[in-house]
């Protein structure tokens, strides 16, 4: 690794550091309906829709209203995408003539972009009309991003407010949050990516002669809109199927850059928009120092792994399946960033990563994707762990723990245990019946660890709603389009309602001010116990299985295997 690599790594992580307070400010704002200037400039657009939807944003809704909200809406979305997809053959804006997707990858393809995964079981140059990419895939890129930070409000709300049992407005969060903080971001990132050459248009596509005199077709498509949201909205569901990989959707260095700082960019300002609707800056600050130690270490240890295989299998570096546009630094950085955050996209193929880095990108996701985690998603997924945390050390110390001046009781550590475990369950099930069923297995393009290795990554991408591949699993098969579909529907909601429902408990409970026995959850102290918190039980959960995948597997290089 020399000094420009080094170098990339340290502009990247100080443009996140530097963008995320102003950025969740901007957020909190929306959220909270404060800021004059939000309500000039895009209150007009916002009473127009709810108008024409016949809806009220004033009304307060309690959990159970909130949650009967976003059910029927997400599942409201996904009947309509599953929808579009078998009839996308009668339907405009199909100029390659693309035919009906199959009604199991159409199962799958529609509970993946409704519960943010973007898991994408087909190439979508060759299998989505243009009209399908946008009205439908690319809508619920919006759609579903806006659920998960509307998930986060409802669940500060709760928290960190007075003894108040009503959570806000479900229609009137998601509206806000994507007419003000998705919808303006998304444009400026389309427009500085189409001055870099990403493709936008509504063409066929060309069919041109390479110097060899060979044909080949360049496929093109409205590709720089739905590659914005993509990142913004930590879906990664890519217009083509090389992702961020194809030169067309991802074409040069300062692109990777803009794409990889839109991936954790949102997840990170989710953080100081929690501190700002009243949890508190230095509550704000000490978590966003947890994710952010936690994503460098595991950057640290990808890119250690990633250079000291290289000198293992003689000093070059492991650039096969890696653009040479970018190099491995790059890859890396990509590589743990989308997998940090509920982000699918890649730049590089996750198989082609040596195993321990491989292994740490998996890890990101078995911790539950709380460092940084999806937009929304992994503040209230964090937010769980801080719960587990508090109990944890209440018990030690035989205090009835409190987080925010209430009380964490029964309820809020069975709703708290239900959201953590809930992934788990599916992951490692999932993973168990993968073993044992000969269809599954038969989907491998790879024996012996390395295989585990890519059936793991498939269910822990789909139980975590991350959606990037591990690659070389056929996963375009019913065991896998309803296995992993089902894992990401439940995997969404056994979080979300468990959330909604603490934030319902805790929001009717009176804050009491803090007192000499008080556990403080803002300083390094409580940092480090979170931290250890949430690796111990990922560690405890998962090290088996990894030690049987990428741990065994790179042991098993420096000894000369290859699988």
């Amino acid at each position: 690794m020399n000094v420009y690599d080094t170098l990339q790594v340290l502009i990247y992580a100080a443009a996140l550091a530097a963008l995320a307070r102003p950025l969740g400010n901007w957020l909190a704002s929306a959220l909270q309906n404060d800021s004059p200037l939000q309500a000039r400039v895009f209150g007009p657009l916002e009473r127009l829709i709810w108008r024409a939807c016949g809806i009220n944003p004033g009304v307060q809704m309690n959990w159970k209203t909130y949650s009967w909200a976003l059910l029927a809406f997400n599942a409201a979305g996904f009947v309509l995408l599953f929808a579009q997809q078998l009839f996308q053959h009668r339907l405009p804006l199909n100029p390659n003539g693309d035919g009906p997707v199959g009604f199991w990858l159409a199962f799958n393809t529609a509970a993946s972009f409704m519960t943010n995964t973007n898991w994408q079981a087909y190439a979508g140059e060759t299998t989505m009309s243009y009209l399908t990419q946008m009205l439908g895939l690319a809508v619920h890129n919006f759609t579903s991003a806006a659920t998960g930070i509307a998930v986060m409000a409802a669940m500060t709300r709760g928290l960190a407010g007075g003894k108040a049992a009503q959570l806000g407005n479900f229609w009137g969060d998601v509206t806000r949050t994507t007419t003000r903080v998705l919808l303006p971001l998304s444009l400026v990132l389309a427009f500085a990516l189409v001055g870099q050459g990403v493709v936008q248009t509504f063409g066929p596509n060309v069919r041109v002669k390479t110097l060899e005199g060979a044909g080949q077709v360049i496929p093109l498509g409205p590709v720089a809109s739905q590659e914005a949201i993509k990142q913004l909205g930590s879906n990664g569901g890519g217009f083509f199927n090389a992702n961020s990989a194809h030169p067309l959707e991802n074409p040069t260095p300062l692109s990777n850059f803009l794409e990889m700082l839109a991936i954790l960019l949102l997840p990170a300002a989710c953080v100081f928009a929690y501190g700002k609707m009243g949890a508190g800056a230095r509550q704000a600050r000490a978590l966003f120092a947890v994710m952010f130690l936690v994503w460098a270490a595991g950057l640290a240890g990808a890119l250690y792994s990633e250079y000291g295989s290289a000198a293992a299998s003689g000093g070059t570096a492991l650039m096969e399946g890696k653009e040479t546009r970018f190099g491995v630094a790059n890859s890396v950085l990509w590589a743990v960033s989308t997998t940090a955050a509920s982000n699918g996209s890649v730049n590089a193929m996750q198989s082609s990563l040596s195993p321990a880095a491989g292994g740490i990108a998996m890890f990101n996701m078995m911790l539950g994707e709380v460092i940084f985690g999806g937009v929304g998603s992994g503040m209230y997924g964090m937010l769980l762990f801080v719960l587990l945390t508090v109990f944890l050390c209440g018990l030690m110390v035989g205090r009835t723990p409190e987080y925010l001046g209430k009380k964490v009781e029964k309820r809020e550590m069975q709703m708290a245990l239900t959201g953590i475990l809930a992934p788990s369950a599916m992951l490692l099930l999932g993973a168990a019946l993968s073993c044992a069923v000969p269809a599954a297995l038969a989907s491998l393009s790879a024996k012996g660890p390395h295989g585990f290795s890519e059936l793991l990554y498939a269910w822990a991408s789909a139980a975590n709603n991350n959606g990037s591949a591990f690659a070389g699993l056929n996963a375009n098969v019913p065991f896998y389009n309803i296995g992993l579909g089902l894992a990401m529907i439940t995997a969404r909601f056994m979080v979300i309602v468990p959330c909604l429902a603490i934030a319902g408990s805790m929001g009717a409970k009176q804050p009491s001010p803090p007192s000499a026995g008080t556990l403080p959850t803002d300083t390094a102290t409580f940092g480090a116990l979170l931290t250890g918190v949430i690796v111990i039980v990922g560690g405890l959960t998962f090290f088996p299985a990894l030690t049987l995948g990428p741990l065994a597997e790179q042991l098993l290089m420096f000894k000369g295997g290859a699988f």
